[in-house]
């Protein structure tokens, strides 16, 4: 494998593995470290510690529970919230450690780029998440789930195995997003305000109290 070819596949692992991230980070941990341990790719020597039995345990574990909660609206939410400040961070760091042991300016750039990148599918995921969950039926929300699912894991085998077809899939994924983006952010706000005159038109106003 040549100097270029090694470039491409190792972009392609560090884009991936952040990309992936910001959808399911415990689904993304788990894929790489059972991919390294059955031996159907070499991590580069930061990421090998995603192979320990107790790193794969535990993601598999929290994978489990993320299973579960990310199929119930309303708490997927509550969870995408909180994984805000999980996702991201980590995605950054699996860029970092993706580029192997370089030099740290280069880590620090692939940290930088895999937690943009992280951030802006954790969004598109969560922000989604909010609209379908204003739908009262929750057979949307299941469907959804299991494509992200699908997704990282079908992802993830790309990047590691057809680095040029995944980059060309992320360039149309990365500018999906710059689409929808803006679009699920004005339907975010479409939901909030319904809620709050939802829950404000039975409350009467201080100045139409009656006085004692």
């Amino acid at each position: 494998m040549n100097e270029f070819d090694q470039l491409v596949r190792t972009l392609s692992l560090t884009m991936g593995a952040s990309w992936a991230s910001g959808i399911n980070l415990y689904a993304t941990i788990l894929v790489l470290g059972l991919m390294h341990l059955t031996g159907n790719i070499v991590l580069p020597a930061p990421l090998q510690v995603l192979a320990s039995p107790m790193v794969i345990g535990a993601a598999g574990l929290m994978y489990a529970v993320e299973f579960v909660a990310d199929k119930i609206p309303g708490v997927d939410t509550g969870w995408d919230s909180i994984h805000t400040f999980i996702r991201i961070p980590a995605g950054a760091m699996l860029a970092a450690g993706a580029v192997g042991q370089v030099n740290p300016t280069l880590a620090i750039a692939a940290g930088i780029l895999g937690g943009g990148l992280a951030a802006s599918t954790h969004a598109t995921k969560a922000g989604g998440r909010v609209m379908i969950n204003a739908s009262p039926e929750p057979f949307t929300n299941w469907t959804a789930s299991v494509v992200e699912d699908v997704a990282v894991v079908a992802g993830l085998w790309t990047a590691l195995h057809s680095p040029w077809l995944f980059l060309g899939l992320l360039v149309l994924c990365i500018l999906l997003m710059a689409w929808l983006l803006p679009k699920i952010w004005q339907g975010i706000k479409k939901v909030f305000r319904f809620f709050a005159r939802l829950f404000g038109a039975g409350a009467e106003p201080e100045n139409n109290l009656p006085r004692p």
